[in-house]
């Protein structure tokens, strides 16, 4: 098979189906056979004529261009492959942001090829975060992804990120909603009285379903209100799909299932959606019912046990599901396959406090104990 280029284009690129296109301003890669070894790289070019005179170079053995690859280019291409991978908007918007601090970091500091992100410059502008202890965790797993991007597409040969210290974040426990404070919440609609909003008669009834939606289903907020009429069946929910092709549902109470089925679809002027009109982008109507729960948050005032007030999210709601089931002694892997973790290690890992057979087990070992001690 001779050496060939294709392109490899963007979500947004019109002709993302014709990897063949000439036209378009996406990346070049080039791909075949030469000299008995396999190649699959990227042109570093958007032009499809000089991706065509490096496959014609590579065809006549010539050696690669010496020429190092820059920062800008390396983050457009990885940019690229994210975007071609159909990764979740929110995930390729953090990408995005890293790609766009990492560019204003670099000219500021006057670095423009890719070989020139050292250990020590990586320090230097890691020393730039401003995050709390686990985002900075999170975007430096980020810029490793970079790198070893680089390492696959063959322009490094390792990864400076892994020199780097790692990012220590002293873990807290999941936090929820008792029952008390979850009435608490409940009772708060009754105050809640939005002013600027079309249908602000109806607000607090649609905050009060979807609150009771994602106490008893453990729905993530985006995927709750995205949440389509169809996937409620009788008195449950379809969650998702395995990749065994085995549907997951969950009950609801059926006084939780009525006052869902009942939503009229006059309020968000969709028949597919509870809570959802289908226009716009998911990230901002998540982004409006979250302030939504901030105002309702702020008049229920739940406060800690040393009388602070206690900080409150709508993410909170799943963890109550998943944590008042554990306490009712449902098993672990049952409420990851629930939850949808990939792993049951995921849900240990927030909920693994709260498994009431674990405390059982602990208890019995305690007593245990004390018939082989004199009291």
């Amino acid at each position: 098979m001779a050496l060939f280029v294709y392109t490899r284009h963007t979500a947004d690129c019109s002709k993302r189906d014709d990897r063949f296109w000439k036209r378009c301003r996406c990346p070049k890669w080039i791909r075949g056979v030469a000299d008995g070894k396999t190649i699959r790289k990227t042109a570093h070019t958007r032009s499809w004529e000089k991706a065509e005179q490096l496959r014609k170079s590579l065809d006549d053995g010539a050696a690669l261009p010496a020429a190092p690859l820059t920062i800008a280019q390396a983050l457009t291409d990885f940019i690229a492959d994210a975007e071609m991978r159909n990764l979740a908007p929110g995930t390729l918007s953090k990408l995005k942001t890293l790609r766009r601090q990492l560019e204003a970091w670099t000219k500021e500091r006057g670095l423009r090829y890719l070989k020139e992100l050292t250990v020590a410059e990586l320090g230097v502008f890691r020393s730039t975060w401003q995050d709390g202890g686990l985002a900075r965790k999170v975007k430096q797993q980020r810029l490793s992804g970079f790198f070893l991007f680089g390492i696959r597409s063959g322009w490094l040969a390792e990864n400076p990120v892994k020199k780097l210290s790692r990012i220590l974040v002293r873990g807290t426990p999941t936090d929820y909603f008792p029952e008390a404070e979850f009435q608490a919440i409940l009772a708060a609609l009754d105050k809640y009285k939005p002013k600027a909003w079309i249908d602000s008669k109806h607000q607090a009834e649609r905050l009060r379903t979807l609150t009771l939606l994602m106490r008893w289903s453990g729905l993530r907020i985006g995927d709750a209100v995205t949440l389509e009429r169809t996937r409620l069946v009788g008195d449950s929910v379809l969650l998702y799909q395995q990749k065994t092709g085995t549907a997951v549902y969950v009950p609801l109470p059926p006084e939780v299932a009525d006052v869902l089925r009942n939503v009229p679809s006059s309020y968000n002027s969709s028949p597919r959606y509870f809570f959802w009109s289908g226009q716009g982008s998911v990230k901002s109507l998540v982004s409006n019912w979250q302030k939504r729960y901030q105002a309702l948050f702020a008049l229920a005032k739940l406060k800690k046990a040393d009388g602070s007030l206690k900080r409150c999210y709508p993410h909170m709601f799943r963890d109550t599901f998943a944590v008042e089931m554990l306490l009712a002694g449902v098993p672990l892997e049952q409420v990851s396959i629930l939850l949808g973790h990939k792993s049951v290690k995921i849900t240990e890992k927030h909920y693994l406090p709260w498994v009431k057979a674990r405390q059982e087990q602990l208890e019995q070992s305690v007593r245990k104990a004390w018939n082989k001690s004199a009291v």
